[in-house]
């Protein structure tokens, strides 16, 4: 069933609202998933903070004008499920990790700080690890020269504790 104009136009306003607080962009062809697979991939979506939605690339070019995602306008051709995420990779590791299990969803393309992505690009995105991961990798890299200095000095204590009784 086709639109009228009105609703393409709340169609395109959501999108573009989507696309100004996004962060990457992450497109794929879904041709030959089922119902049930479409749905495990909007539920692992809607779980990690990423707007998926499948739309008319009309419409999803006219959403994404103006916007730092405009640069993948050119990709936006065939049935494709698109994916903005506020975190980086989220939307890419989204539909990476699906396309992994199955080999109906297609990576095609993606857009990350206006440069657009090849499918390899939003595959090396999807790679990098999330930003909580990487903020507890930082605090334990932090954490560990002190870590080491307070026991150093623990056993430098200790060794002068042990060495005055004795003299």
């Amino acid at each position: 069933m086709s639109l009228n104009r009105n609703e393409k136009q709340a169609v395109v306003a959501e999108v573009a609202a989507q696309a100004a607080k996004s962060q990457t962009l992450a497109l794929a062809e879904y041709r030959g998933l089922t119902v049930a697979q479409m749905d495990q991939l909007r539920r692992q979506a809607r779980e990690k903070g990423v707007y998926l939605h499948v739309l008319k690339n009309t419409l999803a070019r006219r959403a994404v004008a103006g916007t730092p995602f405009e640069v993948a306008a050119e990709s936006m051709v065939g049935p494709l499920i698109y994916g903005f995420s506020e975190d980086a990779v989220a939307a890419a590791k989204v539909i990476a990790d699906f396309a992994k299990g199955n080999d109906k969803l297609v990576v095609k393309a993606g857009a990350y700080n206006g440069k657009v992505l090849d499918a390899e690009g939003v595959k090396a995105l999807a790679a990098i690890p999330s930003k909580e991961v990487l903020l507890s990798q930082l605090l334990g890299l932090m954490q560990s020269p002190v870590s080491r200095l307070a026991r150093v000095l623990a056993a430098l204590s200790e060794k002068r504790g042990e060495a005055a009784p004795a003299a």
